[in-house]
């Protein structure tokens, strides 16, 4: 598997789509790294040599924004939005969706498995 900043992307996929398993790296940002690097897209994965990948890697590094500091930039985007309090660092804080979804049904992802509370006596008990 050839290995490229820091992660090991698939042989037997085509390089557009092995570029895919970078995080921040998506089908237009592979496409132009092919592109600016003169490598053929439809290559397999396991025929580029230790040349292509320093450029790839090269130009990816220079150009775009991926894996560990992409990651950094969004964690460090994140913490000032909950250091300065607003309404979206309180809903990243509280694990409650940011972006005005509703939460009253759905919002499973982001608040986890059903905490079942008990339900109230009915009107009959009270008699």
């Amino acid at each position: 598997m050839p290995r490229l900043l820091g992660v090991d992307i698939p042989n037997d996929k085509q390089v557009i789509y092995s570029l895919q398993y970078l995080y921040g790296v998506g089908p237009v940002v592979a496409r132009e790294a092919c592109v600016k690097t003169k490598i053929n897209p439809t290559k397999q994965a396991r025929d580029l040599d230790e040349d292509e990948l320093s450029r790839l890697s090269t130009t990816l590094e220079r150009d775009y924004t991926v894996e560990g500091p992409l990651r950094r930039q969004i964690g460090q985007s994140i913490h000032r939005l909950r250091e300065i309090k607003c309404y979206r660092g309180v809903r990243h804080k509280q694990s409650l969706p940011v972006r005005g979804q509703r939460t009253r049904t759905n919002a499973r992802t982001r608040k986890g498995p059903r905490k079942t509370v008990a339900g109230k006596k009915g009107v009959k008990d009270l008699r």
